[in-house]
């Protein structure tokens, strides 16, 4: 039985393109971010890849990543959940402030702490760490996505650097400090296959097409 799972960080944004800390904010993606998008749906058909059930956050950066893979394998009805448990970190104080800036206000090992530790929060009532992440995004994995993968089911998740980091983090079996030097590539897929016990049988990270 193939067991399949294709995660995926959305295209680049039009604040990823400004520098600007976006979190649960909404911008929509860059003229870059629509062709890597586009260029991730090319690779996925190349492959001859036909998903069962698509899952993505409420943000639109991803849901259109999410759609125009969708597009560009020849599926473009297929069945997409949306919640917000897969939406982006929360960068609480930060989100919308231009990372530079940043840095000079508060210093580059504190910014350098909130954007890459495990457990230490940006500033704001509502900012979350990498484990506040995690702490949603597993549970509706466990709930929702993995069930789908273990009945054969091949699933797409199109969503964030962080709450993708956050199942990386536990499928590829990465320690509290291994996580900090993670960065997935805007629009990369990544191809996980599944053993019967849930645990990772292979990885494999695609690479787009020149542009």
């Amino acid at each position: 039985m193939e067991r399949t799972l294709v995660l995926v960080r959305h295209g680049q944004s039009e604040w990823n393109l400004k520098n600007l800390f976006t979190g649960w904010r909404d911008p929509d993606l860059t003229e870059k971010g629509v062709n890597e998008a586009i260029q991730a749906g090319r690779i996925l058909n190349d492959r001859g890849m036909q998903f069962d059930i698509a899952f993505t956050s409420v943000l639109v950066r991803a849901e259109r990543t999410c759609q125009m893979i969708l597009d560009g394998v020849g599926q473009s009805q297929l069945e997409t959940i949306h919640d917000q448990a897969l939406n982006e970190r929360n960068y609480g104080d930060l989100a919308g402030l231009n990372k530079d800036d940043a840095r000079k206000k508060w210093g580059d090992e504190q910014v350098h702490i909130w954007r890459r530790s495990y457990d230490t929060p940006p500033p704001g009532a509502d900012g979350e760490s990498l484990k506040d992440t995690g702490a949603r995004v597993w549970p509706y994995y466990m709930q929702s996505i993995l069930p789908r993968v273990m009945q054969g089911d091949t699933v797409l998740v199109a969503a964030h650097g962080n709450s993708l980091r956050s199942l990386v983090m536990v499928l590829d079996g990465l320690d509290t400090k291994q996580v900090t030097s993670l960065n997935l590539g805007t629009g990369v897929p990544m191809i996980y296959k599944l053993n019967a016990d849930t645990t990772v049988l292979s990885k494999e990270i695609l690479t787009l097409f020149e542009e």
